[in-house]
């Protein structure tokens, strides 16, 4: 792979050519999911965006490790499915070291294992299985929401300036929009069915955006999407789990465990629904299920996590 792995190969699912004039390229290829090896099976990531929470974001490790496993397999094996557990808390004043383990490799599948290590010490572990393609006549898969395209709603920065301009909005919650306004996220957002920011009513527990890379990526090999779709994956993905108890504040929110199912080609580049619900929450945890569609209703990727969701018991006051 290029910066993930290398470029030209298989399609990426519909839409192709260069780079709109003064597009630039996705900074997600450029820097955060271009890992410097440093051994056969040994690499070196780095950040771009951390969150306020000053703990990695576990979309970026999970995507790092993919990519690492990527480089342990071949072209024409593309990647199927992952599962990661997070063990300890990343450290974003250090890069991270990506240990690769090429655990199988078989005539159809292959499976690699990736550590991914801070002060000597696992963060997370991961395991990635990728195939060579196989043509079956058993097909099927659920059917898109019908919703709104993305060029007929507001972006997320648009919605939070549109919150801003409320002159009744506290302070304290004025600025936590700003800051959230001002961080660097290398993704595009629109949502679907934005939750109502000044509301603790409880709400169902389901989320519907538009989501793509930020900049251009372009046809390249299939992984590359896969990569980056990884760590599109975990943005607000847990938070889903929370719709329902919007009176609480949260004490503490992190991720366990995270997985994916790669279906179809698609690119991560291009506007694709994510279509996210919290099937059930108790005992402190929280489960969350996605699923990320191309424009053209094709189901390309399936995801699923836990996290720790721990909050104070006292609900919280209206924030008007």
């Amino acid at each position: 792979m290029g910066a993930a792995g290398g470029a030209g190969g298989a399609g990426a699912g519909p839409g192709s050519g260069s780079p709109p004039p003064g597009d630039l390229r996705s900074v997600l290829i450029t820097s955060v999911l271009n890992l410097e090896r440093l051994e056969v099976n040994l690499f070196r990531g780095r950040h771009h965006w951390v969150p306020a929470t000053q703990r990695l974001f576990g979309g970026q490790i999970v995507g790092q490790a993919l990519v690492a496993a990527a480089r342990a397999v071949s072209r024409d094996e593309q990647v199927h499915s992952l599962h990661c557990y997070f063990v300890r808390a990343g450290d974003p004043k250090v890069p991270v070291l990506y240990e690769v383990e090429r655990t199988r490799t078989g005539k159809s599948f292959s499976v690699r294992s990736v550590k991914a290590i801070q002060h000597g010490k696992p963060i997370f572990t991961c395991q990635a299985s990728f195939q060579l393609s196989q043509a079956s006549p058993v097909q099927h898969q659920f059917t898109m929401p019908a919703v709104p395209p993305p060029e007929e709603l507001l972006t997320q920065e648009e919605l939070i300036q549109k919150f801003l301009q409320n002159p009744n909005l506290a302070e304290r919650y004025r600025k936590h929009l700003t800051k959230i306004q001002a961080e660097d996220v290398p993704i595009d957002i629109k949502p679907v069915n934005p939750p109502d920011m000044f509301s603790s009513e409880p709400q169902e527990p389901k989320l519907l955006f538009w989501v793509r890379a930020r900049g251009y990526i372009g046809e390249t090999d299939m992984k590359v999407h896969c990569c980056v779709a990884a760590y599109i994956s975990d943005y607000a993905f847990l938070g889903t789990a929370l719709l329902p108890h919007r009176q609480y504040h949260i004490k503490f929110m992190v991720s366990l465990d995270h997985s994916m199912w790669f279906h179809a080609p698609f690119r991560a580049d291009h506007w694709m629904l994510y279509e996210c619900e919290s099937p059930w929450a108790g005992a402190c945890r929280g489960l969350v299920q996605g699923r990320l569609w191309r424009r053209d209703g094709v189901l390309a990727v399936t995801c699923t996590q836990e996290g720790v969701i721990r909050v104070e018991e006292t609900p919280n006051q209206s924030k008007l």
